[in-house]
């Protein structure tokens, strides 16, 4: 047998290796587990909350209690240091993350908005705290439990099902509220966090003997000194003004997404039913193939031409302002957007892993993830006030515009001719 003929038939049988064993439908559940409560806070609250009357303005501002998501690693050490007394260095602050996201998400439906808007912000930042510290453990999880071949493909696993998740709170939900009470519904996206219980419960520690660090200094010390003594201060500061501009575009144009369709003039179960089931389609299909892509086409390469995507494709929002309430235009614009969103988080997701040392995976990934989330929780805070100001069509041009210094930043973090080993 030739050395070209081996060589085909391992390489065929490393991709089938990296694609059909346990891991990866570990990474489907936390990627579901992982979603679920951050698509209850930019889709599901928002629809509610413009239903039952609540202003544009007011809602923009509600993504405010996202601010866990951009600041978690500020307690990512505490969560690499420290064992709670049972499941493990892992698996215990899994199960605990879960067990409160079910309570309080439970428990939002019960609040009126129109009396107690201050007690649904209180309680959605609980959402947003324990959704934030779940993603730490989960990332770590994830980092751990992946060899380094198969970082990509099980990155874009989970991204697609955290993507996947978004069908429950966007559209069932969406649909059930039109024929049930509000605090029904809410119990029942409450409810679909028992995938992430029963994972938790039926997984084993990724790694048998973990050592965390020894004190609290060195677990909030050393993953930044490794960071900044591997790639130097002012390419490590490339890194992270990358991290927080690439997504800025889309993260803005979909902030308001669930209001934008319902000032369009589209029906809760149309949009329920066609722009969510729009938008997940295209996000899974992008994200799988972006995945399945970067198996051969270097991660650089990548985020050149999925980000590239990710621009053109917010113009389709801008031409749906326009044109109406077109079901036909719906689906177009929400499956390129979401094609593009897939596509461009698949690349990110992957690149965040390559830059992330598997000895500071909670503190760096949470770090690094927690840059990329800033725009959708910092930016997408003001754009209940651009929108007002505006207008939607020009609002998804501005978006277009602030999605171009991201894509710049490539020729520093990510020239397309070089790739990192």
């Amino acid at each position: 047998m030739s050395a070209e003929v081996q060589q085909g038939r391992s390489r065929r049988e490393t991709f089938r290796e990296a694609i059909l064993n346990r891991r990866m439908l570990i990474c489907l559940f936390t990627g579901f587990t992982s979603g679920l409560p951050l698509y209850v806070l930019i889709q599901l609250v928002p629809a509610w909350l413009r239903t039952e009357g609540v202003g544009l303005a007011e809602i923009g501002f509600f993504a405010l209690i996202q601010f866990p998501y951009t600041w978690k690693f500020l307690w990512s050490p505490l969560m690499d240091r420290f064992t709670l007394p049972f499941l493990g260095h892992r698996r215990g602050w899994m199960l605990l993350t879960q067990l409160a996201l079910f309570a309080f998400i439970a428990t939002l439906g019960f609040i009126k908005p129109d009396l107690s808007i201050w007690t649904v912000a209180y309680i959605s930042a609980a959402v947003a705290f324990f959704s934030a510290s779940q993603d730490i453990v989960l990332d770590a999880y994830r980092r751990e439990l992946l060899p380094d071949v198969e970082l990509g493909l099980g990155n874009a696993i989970h991204v697609q099902a955290y993507r996947l998740s978004g069908l429950v709170p966007g559209t069932l939900a969406l649909i059930l509220a039109d024929h049930l009470p509000w605090h029904t519904v809410f119990i029942i996206v409450a409810a679909f966090m028992l995938v992430g219980i029963v994972m938790t419960l039926s997984v084993s520690e990724a790694i048998a003997e973990p050592t965390p660090p020894r004190t609290i200094r060195e677990a909030v010390i050393e993953p930044f000194r490794e960071f900044l003594g591997r790639a130097g201060v002012q390419s490590a500061l490339y890194v992270l003004a990358f991290l927080f501009l690439y997504k800025l575009g889309d993260s803005m144009a979909t902030a308001l997404q669930s209001p934008f369709f319902i000032d369009v003039g589209f029906t809760l179960t149309q949009i329920g039913t066609v722009a969510k089931f729009s938008s997940l389609t295209a996000a899974i299909v992008g994200g799988m193939v972006g995945g399945l892509v970067m198996v051969k086409l270097p991660i650089n390469r990548a985020l050149w031409l999925f980000g590239l995507v990710q621009i053109v494709s917010i113009l389709g929002f801008a031409a749906l302002s326009v044109i109406g309430p077109n079901l036909w235009m719906l689906g177009f614009a929400v499956a390129f957007e979401y094609l593009g969103v897939g596509l461009g988080t698949a690349a990110l997701i992957a690149f965040i892993a390559r830059s992330t040392h598997v000895a500071f995976a909670a503190t760096q990934f949470a770090l690094f993830t927690a840059l990329a989330a800033t725009p959708r929780t910092l930016a997408s805070a003001v754009t209940g006030v651009i929108v007002e100001q505006t207008g939607w069509t020009n609002f998804f041009l501005l978006c277009t515009v602030l999605a171009v210094p991201g894509m710049l930043l490539l020729l520093k973090v990510a020239p397309w001719n070089e790739d990192a080993a």
